[in-house]
């Protein structure tokens, strides 16, 4: 698509409501829903008129309250898994135009618009038309993986099935991986074999658990171990399922506090244990451009696991329903 100036896309544009909504946190569980004029875009930035956000766990703890957090948090914060349309470009934009369908990083997407600047957007295929695309979590799965360097022929362990892990089953599966899945939840491990896993065990009792691995796999254990639940237990867990020289890769957002490990355990194994977040912005967009990619190939396969859907101003039973995870719940959109 040929791109027109900014000036007069921005004049196109005027024509759009002049009222935005937003969700505002104004209080640990509770939300209240503002109308703000529409935020305008600076110099190398989009505005995007949003389709969707993806409801993220790491946004429980601000949810159900810290003592570090100051009420009410941003409006639509902290809404960060957004896709949507382009319907106003800054001063300098050459590679994006009106219209254009795109996954963004940015931070206040529990809103109806938000801004992004440009070089943090991902233009959507004409292939992925109508489908869902919270392109952060889509692009942390990828990066995730990248850095797992798993192989065909490995055993890989993935502790906890939510989205992230039930995604990092279809990468790995198609890597020609052998995947054991291990979580609590029985709805968590119907996902996982429809995602692919050879085996799956449950996540209930610590020596019963590394029992069945070391079964599973002739007193190997797993050459690639993925924990995704963010949690001191599973993480502990993941390296008594590490094999000697393995990778225990922490995918897991371990936000509230300090961790235990066995330090021991993971250097008499020589275990190489890789922290697989990303903080460098531009490291994200290449996981989303993987992303698009993926899906587009159909190598990542995550309509199924989306299994809710919310209208902004049903926000707080979103956040109830993330982190009671009832029955048939894996993950939830906002949808406008």
């Amino acid at each position: 698509m040929q791109s027109t100036p900014a000036a007069t896309q921005n004049k196109e544009a005027e024509i759009e409501p002049v009222i935005s909504r937003a969700a505002v946190i104004t209080a640990p569980q509770h939300v209240e829903i503002e109308e703000n004029t529409l935020p305008v875009p600076q110099a190398g930035q989009v505005r995007l008129r949003l389709e969707g956000c993806g409801l993220c766990a790491s946004n429980i703890p601000v949810w159900e309250g810290r003592e570090w957090f100051s009420y009410p948090i941003e409006a639509g914060n902290p809404g960060h898994e957004g896709w949507g349309v382009i319907d106003a470009v800054g001063e300098g934009v050459t590679d994006l135009a009106i219209g254009d369908r795109v996954a963004a990083l940015s931070y206040h997407a529990y809103a109806e618009y938000d801004i992004a600047d440009a070089d943090k957007v991902v233009k959507l295929p004409k292939e992925l038309a109508n489908q869902p695309f919270p392109g952060e979590p889509l692009g942390c799965a990828m990066n995730i993986f990248r850095r797992s360097n798993v192989e065909a022929g490995q055993t890989v362990a993935i502790l906890g099935i939510g989205f992230l892990g039930a995604l990092l089953v279809q990468l790995a599966k198609h890597a020609g991986a052998r995947v054991i899945a291990v979580s609590q939840r029985e709805y968590s491990l119907d996902i996982a074999k429809q995602c692919g896993a050879d085996e799956v065990v449950k996540m209930d009792d610590h020596y019963q658990i590394i029992e069945k691995v070391k079964t599973l796999t002739d007193s190997k254990f797993c050459e690639r171990v993925i924990e995704c639940t963010g949690k001191e237990w599973p993480l502990n867990l993941a390296g008594e399922l590490t094999a000697e020289r393995g990778r225990l890769i922490i995918a897991g957002f371990h936000q509230d506090g300090m961790r235990q490990v066995n330090i021991q355990l993971w250097n008499w194994r020589g275990l190489d244990v890789i922290n697989a977040h990303e903080r460098d912005a531009q490291e994200y967009i290449k996981g989303i451009r993987d992303a698009v990619e993926a899906v587009t190939q159909g190598v990542l396969k995550p309509s199924l696991l989306y299994t809710h859907s919310y209208p902004l101003n049903d926000l707080k039973q979103a956040f109830d329903d993330l982190t009671s995870r009832p029955d048939g719940f894996m993950k939830a959109l906002i949808t406008f």
